[in-house]
């Protein structure tokens, strides 16, 4: 029984190394290390690997306001999430890229969409503790979503950055609920025209009838 034992205890020893050597594996194959080639806004930067390959990268699961959107103005704070991002890459002494196997690769104009740690830090959290994004673009069940969800959530009960009163950013779902409002609204109107249009129809029609009614009877 002692010798079964043994043989099993030694059995563990030996595999134990391999298995931690395999989660390792797991882990590290959906990070890179990269060095920062240009800071574009709050939310997008290039980035170049070891290898030296390019990668555009859109921050995964945020949306800081616009500061370099061809069709649309600076919006408030728009400036300051990227400077924000801008000196935390440049200073960053390590910058780590993480994709997340809940989310596609890339966008629809082929940015890298990417967990981005300077330092050890998640740069999207920080920059959603800072009132300088929302969590948003979610589609899918992302590693740190819950994370930056509970740091919005504070955000917002304590009105820093696009959450104070004075100067707040339209979420896509207040986008959403606007458009839907104003498309409900025109619907409504539209059947009290009709509606009106009807009863001033049937009104004018039975006018007639009773002056018809009188002018043959006189």
């Amino acid at each position: 029984m002692k010798k079964k034992f043994l043989k099993v205890f030694i059995l563990l020893i030996m595999i134990f190394p391999f298995s931690v050597l395999a989660q390792d594996v797991v882990k590290n194959e959906n990070e890179m290390s990269v060095t920062l080639e240009k800071c574009i806004d709050g939310d997008t930067a290039t980035f170049k690997d070891t290898s030296g390959n390019i990668y555009k990268t859109r921050f995964l699961a945020i949306d800081t306001p616009e500061t370099v959107h061809p069709k649309k103005e600076v919006e408030a704070y728009g400036k300051e999430a990227s400077t924000y991002t801008c000196d935390t890459l440049t200073n960053a002494k390590e910058i780590k890229l993480e994709l997340d196997p809940g989310s596609d690769k890339e966008d629809k104009y082929g940015r890298l969409l990417a967990w981005v740690f300077t330092d050890g830090v998640l740069l999207q959290n920080s920059l959603v503790e800072k009132g300088l994004a929302e969590v948003s673009y979610l589609y899918g069940d992302y590693k740190y979503t819950e994370t930056i969800q509970e740091t919005e959530k504070v955000a917002k009960e304590k009105e820093i950055g696009i959450w104070s009163n004075s100067t707040s950013i339209k979420t896509t779902d207040d986008k959403d609920k606007k458009e839907e409002k104003h498309e409900k609204k025109g619907f409504v109107e539209k059947i009290v025209d009709d509606l009106l249009a009807k009863t001033f129809d049937y009104i004018n029609e039975l006018l007639d009838n009773i002056a018809s009614y009188i002018e043959n009877v006189l």
